[in-house]
């Protein structure tokens, strides 16, 4: 059973037709509901990939944020093997939205970080939605500069509305933790490599995307605020998600004609929680050809050519 998207309701009658058909076969053997079968499962799938053809980006942001799709966790088991994540900041405590730790790729040692959101209501709450604390960007610094000083590589997953706007966060410095993990980031002498995997929030995407190669899931999105608290700025009526969302360029399509990304990873119809396993592969063999071809570069030439990129952002609009 998937968990239907509510553009998708016609995808889920004809889903819900094959299945009753299923449960009066296996009741009724007399009864022979092969081809009718195979008719409107031909015909689900024909709906979804109509659908799938012209996703607003309302629609989009539905895919983005979808409960199923693969999560950081699910990609570090599918491709980073011998994963040891580290915890805490050395200032105040740990954060479980963001996750951080080394682990190896292809072989060879990898930095890992990444936004994680939890895949049921417990680890949800327990990684607060992915919205990062403080703690969380001073722990991603924390691994950064330990990368940095053994010359070891970094992949970043993003996956995040935004920073966490809580009391607390502001009161421990949210905005100078996200600044410091930007400046971080920007100022590494060894490769990174970012993915956008579902949302790319504002400030607390940026933290830790602002990296040499910038990937982006076909049906993720990528913005300076979310839909709903640009509606609740622009309008003060934050049900204008979806009008938001259509003028924001927040699409992939919209953010690489934009310069902002380098390569858009393209999703199996239905989106990634459809395929979670191809959708991890993909990914893993675009995280893999973006550091090939930084291999050859020295550590100057690549703090320089990630700076010099994010500097030229907008300049030719």
């Amino acid at each position: 059973m998937h968990n239907y998207l509510e553009f998708e309701k016609s995808v889920a009658d004809l889903d819900g037709q094959v299945r009753e058909l299923r449960s009066l076969g296996d009741n009724d053997n007399s009864v022979d509901v092969g081809e009718e079968i195979s008719r409107l499962e031909a015909k689900a799938s024909q709906a979804l990939v109509d659908i799938y053809k012209k996703l607003t980006p309302w629609q989009k942001t539905q895919v983005a944020r979808h409960p199923d799709r693969p999560h950081f966790s699910d990609y570090v088991a599918g491709f980073i093997d011998d994963f040891t994540p580290l915890a805490g900041d050395r200032k105040f405590s740990e954060d479980h939205a963001v996750q951080a730790g080394f682990g190896r790729f292809g072989g060879q040692s990898i930095a890992v970080i990444g936004h994680e959101k939890g895949n049921d209501t417990k680890s949800r709450l327990k990684h607060n939605f992915g919205m990062a604390r403080p703690e969380g960007y001073r722990k991603a610094v924390r691994v950064l500069k330990l990368a940095e000083r053994f010359d070891i590589p970094v992949l970043s997953l993003v996956d995040t509305t935004g920073a966490y706007p809580g009391i607390g966060a502001e009161e421990r410095g949210q905005a100078e933790a996200i600044a410091r993990s930007t400046e971080t980031c920007l100022n590494l002498k060894v490769p990174m490599v970012s993915v956008i995997i579902g949302e790319g929030g504002s400030g607390g995407a940026i933290a830790i995307a602002a990296a040499n190669r910038v990937l982006m899931l076909q049906h993720s999105i990528y913005s300076v605020i979310s839909p709903e608290g640009a509606a609740s700025i622009l309008w003060r009526d934050s049900t204008r998600a979806k009008d938001a969302a259509t003028n924001m360029k927040i699409t992939a399509s919209d953010i690489m004609e934009l310069g902002v990304i380098d390569a858009i990873i393209e999703e199996p119809t239905g989106g990634a929680h459809r395929d979670p396993k191809s959708t991890i592969e993909a990914t893993r063999q675009a995280i893999r050809a973006a550091f090939l071809e930084l291999a050859d570069s020295t550590g100057d030439e690549l703090q320089k050519s990630r700076r010099d990129k994010f500097m030229a952002i907008g300049r030719n609009l």
